[in-house]
């Protein structure tokens, strides 16, 4: 049994592939891909399909890549199936940037459908916990936000890099330090010189502003030793 859904995600969209199988009265799925939108959707499909007669089900997502906040719910889908059912289920085999967004709202990695969140808050109020839960959440938000925008940005820094490599008969990372201090010293963000340098190349293209220029050239001034002949 297999559900997978597509997501539009910035950069490169991997696609959430639920798989399962039944051992006795065991429902063994595994979870591969990002946890974005419509991932609760696809491991619907895959619950609905499991046998009537499953007493159990544990969920697998070491193959989960990604996840933002719909990752939530993809939490909230096998829990009510639980519910529902009455019959345990298990989310096992968080890593990398999924457990860190399970660790900002809260919620313990090795179970995050039984573990009580904010653990130490009975004794404070609903609305603390609430007032808690949203500012986990926001902090979630906006370290997703940068994580896309980082993917984004990646192709225009890559191509900048791979213009000074061939300018300067450089390494990629001279390259980098070369791009980094210039967006340094011009107080401009990476992405916006990286594209400017790039831009710069094409036919006709615009040169990079004069203070960028006079960045890049220190830069590299600094981080490209000179080569024999021009010593």
């Amino acid at each position: 049994m297999t559900s997978a859904a597509r997501d539009p995600h910035a950069g490169a969209p991997e696609t959430l592939v639920v798989e399962g199988r039944t051992v006795r009265d065991r429902a063994l799925l595994q979870a591969r891909g990002e946890l974005v939108h419509d991932c609760a959707d696809t491991l619907a499909r895959a619950l609905a399909a499991l046998p009537a007669d499953v007493a159990r089900v544990e969920v697998d997502t070491s193959g989960v890549s990604f996840m933002d906040t719909s990752g939530l719910r993809f939490l909230d889908v096998l829990g009510e199936y639980g519910r529902r059912r009455g019959v345990p289920v298990a989310l096992t085999g968080w890593q990398g940037q999924p457990l860190r967004v399970l660790e900002l709202v809260g919620l313990d990695g090795t179970d995050p459908l039984t573990a009580a969140p904010f653990a130490g808050s009975r004794a404070r109020s609903g609305s603390a916990v609430a007032r808690e839960r949203a500012e986990q959440l926001r902090l979630l938000r906006a370290e997703v936000a940068q994580l896309r925008h980082a993917i984004e940005s990646r192709p225009v820094i890559d191509q900048a890099r791979g213009v000074l490599m061939a300018a300067h008969s450089c390494t990629p990372e001279q390259a980098w330090h070369i791009l980094r201090e210039a967006s340094q010293r011009t107080n401009t963000k990476l992405r916006e010189v990286a594209a400017a340098l790039v831009a710069s190349t094409a036919p006709g293209g615009p040169a990079p502003p004069g203070a960028l220029r006079a960045a890049l050239r220190a830069a590299v001034a600094r981080h490209v030793p000179p080569a024999p002949d021009d010593r």
